[in-house]
Protein backbone atom coordinates (compact mmCIF):
# COMPACT_ATOMS: atom_id res chain seq x y z
CA UNK A 1 0.00 0.00 0.00
CA UNK A 2 0.96 3.20 -0.68
CA UNK A 3 2.18 5.89 1.80
CA UNK A 4 -0.36 8.31 0.96
CA UNK A 5 -2.99 5.45 1.30
CA UNK A 6 -1.82 4.55 4.10
CA UNK A 7 -1.73 7.97 6.36
CA UNK A 8 -5.25 8.76 4.63
CA UNK A 9 -6.87 5.37 6.37
CA UNK A 10 -4.98 5.17 9.53
CA UNK A 11 -5.71 6.02 12.95
CA UNK A 12 -3.92 5.71 16.26
CA UNK A 13 -5.69 3.98 19.23
CA UNK A 14 -4.50 5.69 22.64
CA UNK A 15 -4.43 3.04 25.28
CA UNK A 16 -4.40 5.52 27.84
CA UNK A 17 -4.19 4.34 31.45
CA UNK A 18 -6.57 1.49 32.14
CA UNK A 19 -8.90 -1.09 29.85
CA UNK A 20 -10.98 -1.60 33.07
CA UNK A 21 -14.79 -0.17 32.08
CA UNK A 22 -15.08 0.64 35.80
CA UNK A 23 -11.98 2.82 36.41
CA UNK A 24 -13.17 4.92 33.09
CA UNK A 25 -15.88 7.32 35.61
CA UNK A 26 -13.00 7.70 37.82
CA UNK A 27 -10.12 8.81 35.33
CA UNK A 28 -13.37 11.03 33.88
CA UNK A 29 -13.58 12.64 36.61
CA UNK A 30 -10.60 13.12 38.07
CA UNK A 31 -9.13 14.56 35.07
CA UNK A 32 -12.14 16.55 34.52
CA UNK A 33 -11.41 18.27 38.08
CA UNK A 34 -7.92 18.82 37.34
CA UNK A 35 -8.18 20.46 33.56
CA UNK A 36 -11.36 22.85 34.92
CA UNK A 37 -8.60 24.35 37.71
CA UNK A 38 -6.02 24.22 35.96
CA UNK A 39 -7.78 26.34 33.48
CA UNK A 40 -9.63 28.50 35.93
CA UNK A 41 -6.44 29.10 38.05
CA UNK A 42 -4.54 30.38 35.01
CA UNK A 43 -7.13 32.25 33.78
CA UNK A 44 -7.76 34.10 37.00
CA UNK A 45 -3.74 35.03 37.11
CA UNK A 46 -4.13 36.67 33.48
CA UNK A 47 -7.15 38.50 34.37
CA UNK A 48 -5.76 39.60 37.99
CA UNK A 49 -2.37 40.85 35.72
CA UNK A 50 -4.62 42.62 33.12
CA UNK A 51 -6.56 44.54 35.99
CA UNK A 52 -4.11 45.14 38.10
CA UNK A 53 -1.66 47.94 37.31
CA UNK A 54 1.08 47.60 39.97
CA UNK A 55 1.26 43.85 38.39
CA UNK A 56 1.93 45.65 34.80
CA UNK A 57 6.03 44.84 35.18
CA UNK A 58 8.15 42.76 33.03
CA UNK A 59 7.72 39.63 35.22
CA UNK A 60 4.56 39.50 35.69
CA UNK A 61 3.93 40.12 31.83
CA UNK A 62 5.90 36.49 31.49
CA UNK A 63 3.93 35.14 34.06
CA UNK A 64 1.03 35.79 31.68
CA UNK A 65 2.43 34.45 29.05
CA UNK A 66 3.69 31.54 31.27
CA UNK A 67 -0.22 31.16 32.13
CA UNK A 68 -2.02 31.07 28.81
CA UNK A 69 1.29 28.41 27.69
CA UNK A 70 -0.03 26.11 30.41
CA UNK A 71 -3.69 26.82 29.57
CA UNK A 72 -2.99 25.65 25.82
CA UNK A 73 -0.93 23.01 26.68
CA UNK A 74 -2.87 21.33 28.63
CA UNK A 75 -5.70 21.72 26.18
CA UNK A 76 -3.85 19.93 23.96
CA UNK A 77 -4.24 16.65 25.28
CA UNK A 78 -7.23 16.52 27.96
CA UNK A 79 -10.29 17.63 26.11
CA UNK A 80 -9.39 14.64 23.49
CA UNK A 81 -9.04 12.44 26.32
CA UNK A 82 -12.43 13.00 28.16
CA UNK A 83 -13.99 12.87 24.66
CA UNK A 84 -12.79 9.50 24.49
CA UNK A 85 -13.85 8.43 27.70
CA UNK A 86 -16.81 9.77 27.48
CA UNK A 87 -17.72 8.14 23.86
CA UNK A 88 -16.33 4.96 24.62
CA UNK A 89 -13.57 5.12 22.09
CA UNK A 90 -9.79 5.00 21.84
CA UNK A 91 -9.46 6.24 18.42
CA UNK A 92 -7.58 9.50 17.23
CA UNK A 93 -7.48 10.17 13.87
CA UNK A 94 -4.17 10.14 11.60
CA UNK A 95 -4.70 14.06 11.21
CA UNK A 96 -5.96 14.64 14.56
CA UNK A 97 -2.44 12.41 16.06
CA UNK A 98 -0.33 15.14 14.31
CA UNK A 99 -2.23 17.99 15.08
CA UNK A 100 -2.38 16.96 18.28
CA UNK A 101 1.65 16.38 18.48
CA UNK A 102 2.56 19.41 16.66
CA UNK A 103 0.68 21.69 19.17
CA UNK A 104 1.94 19.70 22.45
CA UNK A 105 5.24 20.61 21.51
CA UNK A 106 4.76 23.88 20.98
CA UNK A 107 3.38 24.54 24.02
CA UNK A 108 6.33 22.34 25.89
CA UNK A 109 8.82 24.06 24.56
CA UNK A 110 7.30 27.67 25.38
CA UNK A 111 7.20 27.12 29.01
CA UNK A 112 10.65 25.93 29.11
CA UNK A 113 11.63 28.83 27.11
CA UNK A 114 9.41 31.16 29.20
CA UNK A 115 11.03 29.61 32.47
CA UNK A 116 14.00 30.41 31.41
CA UNK A 117 13.38 33.93 29.99
CA UNK A 118 11.62 34.28 33.60
CA UNK A 119 14.91 33.06 35.28
CA UNK A 120 16.80 35.87 33.29
CA UNK A 121 14.31 38.47 34.82
CA UNK A 122 15.19 37.49 38.26
CA UNK A 123 19.07 38.10 37.10
CA UNK A 124 18.54 41.50 36.14
CA UNK A 125 16.26 42.41 39.27
CA UNK A 126 18.88 41.05 42.10
CA UNK A 127 22.21 41.60 40.24
CA UNK A 128 21.54 44.90 38.49
CA UNK A 129 18.86 46.19 40.17
CA UNK A 130 19.76 49.83 39.26
CA UNK A 131 19.59 49.63 35.90
CA UNK A 132 16.74 46.95 35.64
CA UNK A 133 13.87 49.09 34.14
CA UNK A 134 16.29 50.00 31.51
CA UNK A 135 17.37 46.44 30.69
CA UNK A 136 14.37 45.19 30.58
CA UNK A 137 12.42 47.55 28.80
CA UNK A 138 8.96 46.56 26.22
CA UNK A 139 10.36 46.49 23.43
CA UNK A 140 12.98 43.36 24.86
CA UNK A 141 10.21 41.90 26.61
CA UNK A 142 8.24 41.37 23.43
CA UNK A 143 11.50 40.45 21.56
CA UNK A 144 12.03 37.40 24.30
CA UNK A 145 8.31 36.25 24.13
CA UNK A 146 8.08 36.47 20.38
CA UNK A 147 11.20 34.68 19.87
CA UNK A 148 10.13 31.78 22.48
CA UNK A 149 7.16 31.44 20.10
CA UNK A 150 9.23 31.30 16.76
CA UNK A 151 11.45 28.57 18.06
CA UNK A 152 8.82 26.68 19.25
CA UNK A 153 6.85 26.80 15.98
CA UNK A 154 9.55 25.88 14.19
CA UNK A 155 10.72 23.12 16.47
CA UNK A 156 7.34 21.20 16.49
CA UNK A 157 6.90 21.68 12.76
CA UNK A 158 9.98 20.13 12.41
CA UNK A 159 9.37 17.11 13.98
CA UNK A 160 5.96 17.43 12.47
CA UNK A 161 7.49 17.37 9.08
CA UNK A 162 10.07 14.37 9.87
CA UNK A 163 6.63 12.40 11.02
CA UNK A 164 4.73 13.13 7.76
CA UNK A 165 7.71 11.22 5.83
CA UNK A 166 7.16 7.66 7.41
CA UNK A 167 4.69 4.92 6.37
CA UNK A 168 2.94 3.26 8.93
CA UNK A 169 1.18 -0.22 9.34
CA UNK A 170 -1.59 -1.81 10.75
CA UNK A 171 -0.59 -2.20 14.70
CA UNK A 172 -0.94 1.25 15.88
CA UNK A 173 -1.82 1.17 19.37
CA UNK A 174 -0.37 4.20 21.68
CA UNK A 175 0.76 3.24 25.09
CA UNK A 176 -0.65 6.80 26.27
CA UNK A 177 -3.26 8.77 26.62
CA UNK A 178 -2.20 11.32 23.80
CA UNK A 179 -0.28 11.15 20.84
CA UNK A 180 3.26 11.74 22.68
CA UNK A 181 5.89 12.09 19.96
CA UNK A 182 8.30 9.41 20.09
CA UNK A 183 6.04 6.73 21.01
CA UNK A 184 4.03 7.52 17.36
CA UNK A 185 7.17 7.39 15.85
CA UNK A 186 8.18 3.80 16.90
CA UNK A 187 4.56 3.02 15.35
CA UNK A 188 6.36 3.60 11.91
CA UNK A 189 7.08 0.38 10.10
CA UNK A 190 9.32 2.03 7.65
CA UNK A 191 12.97 3.81 9.13
CA UNK A 192 13.06 6.38 12.06
CA UNK A 193 16.66 6.84 12.28
CA UNK A 194 16.29 10.48 11.64
CA UNK A 195 13.42 10.93 13.65
CA UNK A 196 15.48 9.53 16.77
CA UNK A 197 18.26 11.99 16.00
CA UNK A 198 16.63 14.95 15.68
CA UNK A 199 14.45 14.11 18.87
CA UNK A 200 17.61 13.69 20.53
CA UNK A 201 19.25 16.54 19.09
CA UNK A 202 16.42 18.64 19.81
CA UNK A 203 15.95 17.51 23.12
CA UNK A 204 19.56 18.07 24.28
CA UNK A 205 19.52 21.47 22.44
CA UNK A 206 16.23 22.71 23.36
CA UNK A 207 15.63 21.45 27.06
CA UNK A 208 19.43 21.52 27.97
CA UNK A 209 20.02 25.20 26.50
CA UNK A 210 17.07 26.94 29.06
CA UNK A 211 18.34 24.94 31.74
CA UNK A 212 21.76 25.64 31.55
CA UNK A 213 20.56 29.48 31.31
CA UNK A 214 18.49 29.00 34.24
CA UNK A 215 21.26 27.14 36.51
CA UNK A 216 23.60 30.33 34.95
CA UNK A 217 21.69 33.18 36.35
CA UNK A 218 20.84 31.29 39.68
CA UNK A 219 24.53 30.82 40.23
CA UNK A 220 24.74 34.61 39.68
CA UNK A 221 21.60 35.44 42.20
CA UNK A 222 22.92 33.08 44.81
CA UNK A 223 26.38 35.19 44.50
CA UNK A 224 24.53 38.59 44.86
CA UNK A 225 22.27 37.47 47.38
CA UNK A 226 25.50 35.93 48.99
CA UNK A 227 26.84 39.24 48.87
CA UNK A 228 24.07 41.35 50.71
CA UNK A 229 25.00 42.17 54.29
CA UNK A 230 21.58 41.81 56.35
CA UNK A 231 19.66 38.71 56.98
CA UNK A 232 16.25 40.65 55.97
CA UNK A 233 17.68 41.82 52.59
CA UNK A 234 19.14 38.16 52.05
CA UNK A 235 15.41 37.12 53.01
CA UNK A 236 13.77 39.74 50.75
CA UNK A 237 15.58 38.82 47.39
CA UNK A 238 15.77 35.55 47.89
CA UNK A 239 11.46 35.71 48.44
CA UNK A 240 11.26 37.06 44.96
CA UNK A 241 12.82 33.84 43.21
CA UNK A 242 10.93 31.46 45.71
CA UNK A 243 7.71 31.11 43.00
CA UNK A 244 10.01 30.71 40.27
CA UNK A 245 12.26 27.99 41.47
CA UNK A 246 9.28 25.84 42.52
CA UNK A 247 8.16 26.47 39.23
CA UNK A 248 11.60 25.38 37.91
CA UNK A 249 11.88 22.23 40.80
CA UNK A 250 8.57 20.94 39.49
CA UNK A 251 8.26 21.44 35.86
CA UNK A 252 11.94 20.04 35.07
CA UNK A 253 11.77 17.62 37.63
CA UNK A 254 8.89 16.23 36.29
CA UNK A 255 9.70 15.84 32.70
CA UNK A 256 13.01 14.30 34.09
CA UNK A 257 11.05 11.28 35.59
CA UNK A 258 9.11 10.79 32.67
CA UNK A 259 12.10 10.12 30.68
CA UNK A 260 13.60 7.53 32.76
CA UNK A 261 10.09 6.35 33.23
CA UNK A 262 10.14 6.25 29.68
CA UNK A 263 13.60 4.62 28.87
CA UNK A 264 12.85 1.82 31.47
CA UNK A 265 9.64 0.66 29.86
CA UNK A 266 8.86 2.51 26.57
CA UNK A 267 5.65 0.80 26.23
CA UNK A 268 4.50 0.43 29.82
CA UNK A 269 1.30 2.56 30.83
CA UNK A 270 3.44 3.68 33.97
CA UNK A 271 4.94 6.55 31.43
CA UNK A 272 1.75 8.08 30.71
CA UNK A 273 1.03 8.22 34.10
CA UNK A 274 4.15 9.73 35.32
CA UNK A 275 3.26 12.08 32.08
CA UNK A 276 0.29 13.71 34.14
CA UNK A 277 2.64 15.05 36.23
CA UNK A 278 3.87 17.52 33.94
CA UNK A 279 1.33 17.66 31.20
CA UNK A 280 -1.61 17.76 33.41
CA UNK A 281 -0.27 19.00 37.50
CA UNK A 282 2.31 21.57 36.69
CA UNK A 283 0.13 23.63 35.11
CA UNK A 284 -2.31 22.79 37.49
CA UNK A 285 -0.24 23.58 40.09
CA UNK A 286 1.20 26.90 38.66
CA UNK A 287 -1.26 29.13 39.44
CA UNK A 288 -0.83 28.14 43.04
CA UNK A 289 3.10 28.51 43.43
CA UNK A 290 2.37 31.99 41.94
CA UNK A 291 -0.32 33.15 44.37
CA UNK A 292 0.01 31.77 47.64
CA UNK A 293 3.02 33.47 48.68
CA UNK A 294 2.90 36.81 47.02
CA UNK A 295 1.06 39.24 48.52
CA UNK A 296 0.45 41.70 45.23
CA UNK A 297 -0.73 38.63 43.19
CA UNK A 298 -3.50 37.87 46.26
CA UNK A 299 -4.21 41.00 47.08
CA UNK A 300 -4.86 41.42 43.06
CA UNK A 301 -6.63 38.08 42.82
CA UNK A 302 -8.76 39.08 45.74
CA UNK A 303 -9.57 42.85 43.84
CA UNK A 304 -10.55 40.73 40.69
CA UNK A 305 -12.51 38.15 42.63
CA UNK A 306 -14.89 40.54 44.47
CA UNK A 307 -14.95 43.45 42.11
CA UNK A 308 -18.05 43.61 40.51
CA UNK A 309 -16.63 44.54 36.93
CA UNK A 310 -15.45 41.06 36.48
CA UNK A 311 -18.97 39.97 36.30
CA UNK A 312 -19.97 42.38 33.62
CA UNK A 313 -19.86 41.20 29.79
CA UNK A 314 -18.26 44.86 28.96
CA UNK A 315 -14.99 43.83 31.03
CA UNK A 316 -14.29 40.85 28.82
CA UNK A 317 -14.31 43.34 25.51
CA UNK A 318 -12.51 45.79 27.45
CA UNK A 319 -9.25 44.11 28.80
CA UNK A 320 -6.35 45.97 27.77
CA UNK A 321 -3.85 44.02 25.42
CA UNK A 322 -0.58 41.82 27.82
CA UNK A 323 2.12 44.21 26.44
CA UNK A 324 0.61 47.37 28.29
CA UNK A 325 2.13 45.18 31.07
CA UNK A 326 5.20 46.60 30.98
CA UNK A 327 5.20 50.33 32.13
CA UNK A 328 8.38 51.32 33.83
CA UNK A 329 8.59 50.42 37.69
CA UNK A 330 10.73 51.23 40.52
CA UNK A 331 10.23 48.39 42.31
CA UNK A 332 10.42 44.74 40.85
CA UNK A 333 7.80 42.15 41.82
Amino acid sequence: MKVSNQTQLSEFLLLGFSEDPALQPLIFMLFLYMYAICVIGNLLIILAILSDPHLHTPMYFFLANLSFSDICFTSTTVPKMLANIQTQSRAISYTGCITQTFFFIIFAALDDFLLAVMAYDRFVAICHPLHYTVIMNLRLCVQLVLLSWAISVLHALLHSLLVLRLSFCTHLEIHHFFCELNQVVHTACSDTFLNDLIIDFATVLLAGGPLAGILYSYSKIASSIRAISTTQGKYKALSTCASHLSAISLFYGTSIGVYLSASAAPSSASTAAASVMYTVVTPMLNPFIYSLRNTDMKRALKRLLFHKRLWNPWFWGSAVSLTSCLKPQNQTP
